[in-house]
């Protein structure tokens, strides 16, 4: 059974009522579900080709169709991560031709001869289709790598700033003030103390070790979990000193205070945020013109696969009706027993064998590559769907 969160694709043989067939349809369809909308699809005259060209392609087209069909997820994914996965900033985006999907496929689609010129083979005209989405996706995969890769960077310069005196950067914290600078034999430690040994570092700090220098003991900052302190001693004991703080659980946060490299570093993150940004922006702009070019290209192969598969089996001529039906939901069986019972005239025609079997005529038991293809649910009429995106 088609899915219920796709729009259907149908086509039938043109009798020479195309108008007819609509409005009779839109009756039923109306009767059995007011929320099924129905739209008259214009299906080119293709060159069809060779017998054996048909086969070939419609072997081939499920593999471009699951391709193509990813692409487009994939484009949506990107538009819904880049809009922290807001639906109605994300609506705004997902529109093809400036113009919601639904309007675009239910409104009056047309073929884009312009663009894809019928006169070409199908072969060809597959090859078109094929190249422009690989373009898209190959362009989507750099520009969504080169944006992940700025993100990160920035996330882990961000990162720095978060958590807890125990590991958070220092630059924006400590000041010039707080070191002892130029001295042969002195230094400046920062130690990270947990609150509930700030006492107990008050009390030992100046025992340590030997060369600390006494009353140095300096609160810098504090948070919920951690005070940091800085501390004057003696070069030469800065091992030891390191070495028994962290037996008694205070942690050296080791830092040598420079303007310059405090001034590099926020200017690094200001270009990281600004690259971020960019890239965003850029990002944002080009999965929305290319959600609109790989939905379009996709909408053209499945008319194509529409074609292809109405001339494998109804033959010749190559003239055929076709319909959009986007079903809802909770009545797609219903919408799909009204059109299995309006079209049941095609069986004869679309299913010869069937038709015989059922008249007692039988046919040979067929299996081997054919016998997935037989095991397919089978509709007089030639269905294919479009999923649904999905805000």
């Amino acid at each position: 059974m088609p899915s219920d969160q796709s729009t259907w694709l149908i086509s039938v043989p043109d009798s020479g009522d195309a108008e007819g067939l609509f409005e009779e349809l839109s009756s039923k369809l109306s009767s059995s579900s007011k929320s099924t909308n129905l739209a008259q699809l214009s299906i080119p005259s293709f060159k069809t080709g060779t017998l054996e060209s048909l086969v070939t392609l419609s072997e081939e087209l499920p593999k471009h169709d699951a391709f193509f069909t990813a692409t487009v997820a994939k484009t949506v994914d990107t538009l819904r991560n880049l809009l922290n996965n807001d639906p109605s900033k994300l609506s705004q985006h997902v529109l093809v031709n400036e113009q919601p999907v639904d309007t675009y496929l239910l409104r009056g689609w047309l073929w884009n001869e312009g663009r894809y010129g019928v006169q070409r083979s199908l072969r060809e005209m597959v090859d078109v289709l094929n190249k422009e989405m690989a373009s898209i996706d190959n362009v989507m995969k750099s520009k969504l790598n080169n944006y992940n890769l700025a993100k990160g960077s920035l996330v882990q310069m961000q990162r720095k700033k978060t958590g807890n005196l125990s590991v958070r950067s220092l630059v924006d914290i400590v000041r010039k003030e707080h070191f002892i600078n130029d001295s042969e034999y002195m230094q400046t430690m920062l130690v990270a103390v947990p609150k509930n040994l700030v006492k107990d570092w008050n009390a030992k700090y100046e025992r340590l070790t030997s060369m600390v220098v006494p009353r140095s003991s300096t609160l810098v900052s504090a948070d919920d979990e951690y005070s940091l302190f800085s501390v004057v001693i003696f070069k030469r004991v800065h091992d030891d000193f390191a070495q028994k703080c962290r037996d008694n659980k205070f942690i050296i946060r080791e830092f040598v205070f420079s303007e310059d490299a405090i001034a590099k570093q926020r200017d690094e993150l200001q270009a990281a945020d600004t690259t971020e940004k960019e890239l965003w922006t850029e990002l944002l702009q080009l999965s929305r013109t290319n959600f609109s070019e790989a939905f379009q290209i996709l909408a053209h192969l499945k008319v194509v696969q529409l074609f292809i598969e109405s001339v494998l089996r109804y033959g010749l001529p190559a003239h055929y009706i076709g319909f959009f039906i986007k079903p809802e939901p909770k009545t797609t069986k219903r919408t799909l027993t009204t059109l299995q019972s309006q079209l049941a005239y095609l069986g004869r025609r679309a299913n010869p064998d069937k038709a015989k079997a059922k008249s007692g005529g039988g046919t040979e038991e067929l299996g081997g590559e054919y016998q997935n293809l037989l095991e397919q649910e089978f509709f007089d009429f030639v269905l294919f769907e479009i999923p649904w995106i999905i805000l």
